[in-house]
């Protein structure tokens, strides 16, 4: 059985609760048994909501050991792993701790805000031979894993072109309002469209430059909207676009659209539709688990089987986070293109 802790009880750490009880019921190997955020007030269940629907059920946390401190918990928990959906700026520190306790470590997405802070966790992983994954979600979402076997298989041909698009409300639902610190967050471009960054890093591998245009509307948070175009040596059209200032009843919206030699993939509302250049568009038979679920049940399975972290390997996490960096350089540049 699988010992937890969870560090941070934010609208996604609630989330990850809400699976981890779901995991326990189904007799899953696993117990969550400690839980730490810095605001106490959350232990009394009053929370403020975030802009997708998790993490929004009533909790009973007298099962659990409580604390409002890091160090408390590594120190008195006889631990297997943590889970850390804790603020971006936080997530180094946070696993180097816990690794350098002899725990390891799944870590919220992004990785970590530099390439500089994602090499210090990989180095405590490997140190102490300890486990570390960045809980990239798309990886683990049925719809996107689709697409990754098409691309893979070729089974549409070659990718011609790829569009990506999430956008929604300003997030105003984070402890002391860091998500609109840029310093502390990253903007957009760090935590939200990071995502779509992570997803064409893992379809098609590191751009050989980035152009990215971006707007800043809020002023203490960077980027809040972001265009990129990835250029490839195959020539293929690969864009990503980001908006968090989408008010009123927007609310939140994710997509892709995929073009291919032999046909397309649209994804729009939770539902995948191909449409073949010589055949009835159909949609594929997908699993209905959430990428939060199968993400938490990979990791735990990898440590039960003592098998390597494939899906979302740090090394690869890690160069998501060196083309979201250069999309930065380039965007405070004008769009001029960053070579990689």
């Amino acid at each position: 059985m699988l010992k937890v802790g969870l560090i941070g009880i934010g609208f996604m750490g609630r989330g990850h609760l809400d699976n981890y009880i779901r995991l326990e019921s189904e007799g899953f190997p696993v117990r969550l048994t400690a839980v730490c955020d810095i605001d106490d007030k959350k232990f009394q269940n009053i929370f403020i909501p975030g802009n997708i629907n998790v993490g929004n059920g009533k909790y009973d946390f007298s099962k659990y050991h409580l604390y409002t401190d890091i160090d408390e918990m590594l120190e008195k928990e006889d631990l297997d792993y943590v889970d850390t959906p804790l603020p971006t700026y936080l997530h180094a520190e946070a696993a180097v701790k816990a690794l350098n306790k002899g725990i390891n470590v799944l870590c919220e997405k992004p990785m970590a805000l530099t390439v500089e802070q994602c090499r210090s966790m990989i180095d405590a992983a490997e140190k102490n031979g300890k486990k570390l994954m960045a809980a990239q979600c798309l990886r683990f979402l049925p719809a996107y894993e689709y697409l990754k076997d098409c691309v893979e298989t070729g089974r549409f041909g070659k990718v011609l072109s790829a569009y990506f698009f999430r956008g929604g409300s300003t997030p105003k639902w984070s402890y002391q309002n860091w998500l609109q610190i840029g310093d502390k967050s990253g903007g957009a471009l760090m935590d939200q469209h990071v995502h779509d960054v992570d997803t064409i890093n893992w379809l098609f591998g590191t751009p050989k430059a980035v152009s990215t245009v971006g707007k800043n509307v809020i002023p203490t948070s960077g980027y809040d909207i972001v265009s990129t175009r990835y250029l490839y040596e195959d020539g293929k059209v690969v864009t990503a676009e980001d908006d968090w200032t989408l008010e009123g009843d927007f609310g939140f919206e994710m997509l892709f659209r995929v073009n291919f030699e032999k046909g397309n993939l649209i994804y729009r509302k939770g539902v995948v539709k191909a449409n073949p250049n010589d055949g009835k568009s159909f949609i594929p038979d997908l699993p209905k688990d959430d990428g939060y679920y199968r993400e938490i049940k990979y990791f735990a399975n990898a440590l039960i089987n003592d098998t390597p972290i494939r899906t979302a390997s740090p090394q690869s996490t890690m160069e998501t986070i060196r083309i979201a960096r250069a999309e930065m350089e380039s965007a405070d540049n004008g769009g001029q293109p960053v070579r990689l």
